[in-house]
Order: C-alpha cells, then sequence, then structure tokens
C-alpha cells in the first residue's frame, strides 16, 4: 500500500479491493480501537460537512485521538504561515493527516513535505479519492459487482472532483459511461483521452432523458458555485438539470442515484423516499470506508471481520 492517498491513482486495482472489503468488515464491527494511543490531524482550509464529520467518527471509532482546524480563521494561515510551514507543523504533532485545500495539487505537496501519511480530502476540482472509494462500496453493496455497469454521471463534469476520480477508478472493472452536463460543464479532454486509450466507450449528451432508463448508476452532482470565477456563469448552468420521481419511471429496477451531497436542486426531494435513492446511505458508507483507509495507511490489517 502507498504511504499517501493523494489521487485514486495511489490505488492498485488490488489495494481498492483489499479496501473495500476492509469496509465491509468494519460494517459488520464499526467499534474497533486499533488506533489508540494515535494521533489524527483532521485540517480543512474549506468548508465540509459529510467529509470531516465522516473522516472524525472514523477516527474516533479506531480509538484515535483527532486534533486540528476547520476555519483557517482561527490559525496562523491569517498571519501569512505557508502551507509547507503548517503541513510540517502538523506533521510533527500527529500520526496521520486529512487534509482538504481549495487548490489543485496542494495535497501531493503536502504529502512531499510531510512526515506522517497525508489523504487527500479533497483538493480544489482535482481528486477526491476517499469519496471515490466509498462510492465504489456503494456500488458493490447496491448492484453486487463493480463490472460491466453503466454509469451516468450528471451535471458538473468540469470542476466536479468527484466524478473525475470516480471515472478513473471506474476503469478497472470495464463500465461504460455517459456524461450529462451542458456545454459549459462537459468533462475535461483529458479525461476522456483517458478513457479512449483503456477502451472505455461513452457517450455525451445535454438531455438527462437519454441516459435514464439504462443506467445501473446515476450520479447526480450539485453545480459548484465556489468553482465560478465567472458569476453570470454560474447563474447561467446553476439549475440546468433537476431529477424527479416522475423521470424515473422506466429505469431498471437495480439503479441507484448517487450523489456526494450536499445536494441543492438536482435532485427533487419526491424521490428521496425511491427505492432508488441511495445518497444517504452512501454517506453512511464513508465511515466505513475511511475507517479502511486510515487503517491500511497505518498498516492496521488484524481486523475483526
Amino acid at each position: 500500500m502507498p504511504k499517501h492517498l493523494i489521487s485514486i491513482h495511489d490505488f492498485t486495482c488490488d489495494d481498492i479491493l483489499k479496501t473495500l472489503e476492509m469496509a465491509r468488515g468494519f460494517e459488520n464491527n464499526p467499534y474497533q480501537p486499533f488506533l489508540k494511543g494515535k494521533i489524527v490531524a483532521s485540517i480543512f482550509f474549506e468548508p465540509s460537512t459529510r467529509t470531516r464529520l465522516s473522516f472524525e467518527t472514523a477516527a474516533n471509532r479506531l480509538g484515535a485521538r483527532i486534533i486540528g482546524f476547520s476555519d483557517v480563521d482561527s490559525t496562523s494561515i491569517t498571519k501569512g504561515e505557508s502551507l509547507k510551514d503548517t503541513i510540517k507543523m502538523v506533521s510533527n504533532y500527529s500520526d496521520l493527516i486529512i487534509m482538504r485545500h481549495p487548490l489543485e495539487g496542494s495535497a501531493r505537496y503536502a504529502s512531499e513535505v510531510s512526515s506522517v501519511p497525508v489523504i487527500n480530502a479533497g483538493d480544489g476540482a482535482n481528486q477526491h479519492p476517499t469519496q471515490t472509494l466509498l462510492d465504489l462500496y456503494s456500488i458493490l453493496k447496491t448492484q453486487g459487482k463493480l463490472d460491466g455497469l453503466r454509469i451516468n454521471l450528471v451535471g458538473d463534469l468540469k470542476y466536479g472532483r468527484t466524478v473525475h476520480s470516480l471515472m478513473q477508478a471506474m476503469s478497472f472493472f470495464n463500465p461504460s459511461f455517459v456524461f450529462t452536463s451542458p456545454e459549459e460543464l462537459k468533462m475535461p479532454q483529458e479525461y476522456k483521452d483517458y478513457l479512449v486509450a483503456k477502451g472505455i466507450p461513452y457517450t455525451e449528451t445535454k438531455n438527462l432523458h437519454e441516459g435514464l432508463n439504462d443506467a445501473d448508476i446515476i450520479y447526480m452532482t450539485r453545480v459548484q458555485k465556489e468553482r465560478f470565477t465567472d458569476p453570470i456563469e454560474y447563474e447561467r448552468v446553476k439549475n440546468v438539470y433537476s431529477l424527479n420521481l416522475s423521470m424515473i419511471s422506466n429505469c431498471k429496477p437495480n439503479m441507484k442515484i448517487l450523489h456526494p451531497l450536499p445536494r441543492v436542486n438536482e435532485i427533487s426531494q419526491d424521490v428521496d423516499n425511491s427505492s432508488h435513492a441511495y445518497y444517504f446511505e452512501q454517506a453512511e458508507n464513508g465511515v466505513y470506508t475511511r475507517m479502511a483507509i486510515i487503517s491500511k495507511l497505518l498498516e492496521i490489517d488484524n481486523l475483526t471481520k
């Protein structure tokens, strides 16, 4: 296993499958204090609810102590301290660092200056590998497999780090993709080139209805206001898609709707009680998956099944 988890590419297919198996073990037995005496630093340079709380819940269930911050205004960063100095200081105080930062590449840089393992909890529009692993666990639980699935990625495919990481991780498992987005938020060319090089089929559409009935997974995303430099562009696309209950009446019985949350208007609340809705359970899966990731990076392998 790698020392850090910065990109989903840091994990091989075997690493992914072993992590998902560990997550299953933790779901069956979620209180395993293997990390008693360890200190985990949770440092979030931009807002987060689910990711930060699920990581901290995971660390607590493993018996670790947590230090850190979720408000940079209360840190020395406001005095001009560099990211390098912050990471070196925090790594002196902890056994593992969980970091979210708005700048792409910041997590990789942190891993290069840290003396302890670093987990990327999101770096700008780049990568969100732990979200990807909990997404894979959710897909595996609901579909019974990862191989040969048809996945419709919807919404902000340009800035959405969750879809970038998920697309790359699923490339191990012979998927096919539908990319549903407005022109302004299309999947970047580099990711489409990645699929072409691997021989993985995809289609692109602006019409949400076109990719619903034959999908195994519909992965909805929020249009992220914080990623836009032009407020006019954001206003033009912010409500471009909204999935409601009537739209999924002819979907496959096994189809599940995922969303990294928070949602705004892209999934109507009338979908919540549908058998296809899985986004709240998906968020719960984040605790078990992040317990597995922390344990693997700290080389704790004697898990109770």
